[in-house]
């Protein structure tokens, strides 16, 4: 496996290849930049989809000079990256489905609780506030910043042998590393701590209403190897939405890792994610 940098973040411009089929908006995750939707964006754009894959508020810029200077996304929170994210989408003509992976997956609980979206598709998410039992896997990657209470403030990098361990787990080094050179950036640390204490804290801003029955359709998507948010997690997400009126389903992938969006067959998944979520949308009404 070979790969060179990128210099440039993915293309959100329509297919020319035929009508518009609709928008689908892609949040990435901690530690990752939208590049890492490169091959998701392709695929739906060849479907007709307008497809937008904005950056966290300080990774808008080329992959290098985030990683020379990533202190622009040190203060990010939840709600920052949340709020930005939900400006952008009502901004654009049409409500879109909305996909996020990791942090972006719990954005995306979060769009929906708001009345943001017609559809979301939440794959391998951070837990929402409730959850209360993780797993030892997830304790140690996210205790790369937990362990010091200063990086609450600060961006934190994984290193080669923690990458391998949070997202390349089903690959061998060499490819995990080429991975990481490809995508990964220092990500901030306050989100790691936001989650983390919230079941402590009485205004998390991880809070999801699970009974809010108005939301748009909400699929939750679990990997079966992710060290990162394992399917426990997941699942026992889908658990507290029980009592929703809302459409919520959940699929499982028992042999993928938090790397789901370009490992290896993740043709699959892209496709689950895109017919789920266009088969269960609601209609997209024009923003107010």
């Amino acid at each position: 496996m070979t790969t060179q940098p990128p210099t440039t973040q993915p293309s959100t411009t329509p297919s020319p290849t035929g009508p518009d089929a609709g928008s689908i908006v892609l949040i990435h995750g901690l530690w990752m930049t939208p590049l890492c939707w490169e091959h998701w964006i392709t695929r739906y754009e060849a479907a007709g989809h307008t497809v937008h894959a904005p950056a966290w508020p300080g990774a808008e810029v080329p992959i290098e000079e985030v990683r020379r200077d990533p202190s622009a996304l040190a203060p990010l929170g939840v709600k920052e990256i949340t709020d930005h994210y939900e400006a952008f989408i009502r901004g654009l003509d049409r409500p879109p489905i909305i996909m996020g992976h990791s942090f972006g997956g719990l954005v995306v609980q979060l769009l929906l609780d708001r009345g943001v979206g017609t559809a979301g598709v939440s794959i391998d998410p951070a837990p929402p506030k409730g959850i209360y039992l993780l797993p030892p896997s997830s304790l140690r990657v996210a205790s790369t910043a937990l362990r010091k209470p200063a990086n609450r403030k600060r961006t934190v990098e994984l290193s080669p042998k923690q990458f391998h361990y949070a997202f390349g787990n089903l690959l061998g080094q060499a490819d995990s590393d080429a991975v990481r050179e490809r995508y990964a950036i220092p990500g901030p640390g306050r989100p790691l701590f936001q989650a983390a204490l919230a079941n402590v804290s009485r205004h998390a801003v991880t809070t999801v209403d699970y009974r809010n029955a108005t939301r748009a359709p909400l699929l939750l998507i679990s990997g079966g190897k992710d060290h990162v948010s394992p399917a426990s997690v997941t699942k026992a997400t889908a658990k507290k939405y029980a009592g929703s009126g809302a459409v919520t389903d959940l699929a499982e992938f028992p042999e993928r890792s938090h790397y789901t969006v370009g490992q290896a067959g993740w043709e699959e998944v892209a496709d689950k994610a895109l017919s789920w979520a266009s088969a269960a949308a609601t209609p997209a009404e024009p923003p107010a």
